[in-house]
């Protein structure tokens, strides 16, 4: 069973004794935890280059540079405009812009922003 402290009743010196010890053995455990993890991960990648070599899978290859290659993502095209900058658009994805949330809290509805089928990308239709 374990005991309780009166740490009231301990002098400081016998306070600090208790503090060093505690640290002792928290470093001891850490350390003895630390290496049992690692050496459990260096047996898991063991047996992911173990179960590699027999497979017709092809290990996962870093970079040049020791990093992963960055996932390519396709260009998606923008679904709402701001009539008063057409340059700026959105594509629905992310955090609405500023003009989007001003428009929105003044009483207009998204759908006043999207872009036409008839309209293109690259800007509102010219009136000549």
């Amino acid at each position: 069973m374990v005991r309780k402290l009166n740490l009231d009743a301990m002098s400081v010196d016998e306070i600090w004794q208790l503090h060093e010890t505690v640290i002792e053995v928290l470093a001891a455990r850490l350390t003895a935890e630390k290496h049992a993890l690692e050496k459990r991960l260096a047996q898991l990648h063991r047996d992911k280059d173990w179960s590699l070599l027999n497979s017709d899978e092809a290990p996962l290859s870093p970079g040049a540079n020791g990093t992963h290659e960055a996932r390519k993502y396709s260009k998606v095209s923008p679904k709402y405009r701001n009539p008063n900058e057409p340059t700026e658009t959105w594509s629905g994805r992310g955090k609405r812009p500023r003009w989007l949330t001003a428009a929105l809290r003044t009483g207009h509805k998204i759908e006043d922003f999207v872009i036409g089928a008839g309209e293109p990308e690259n800007g509102p239709p010219q009136s000549t």
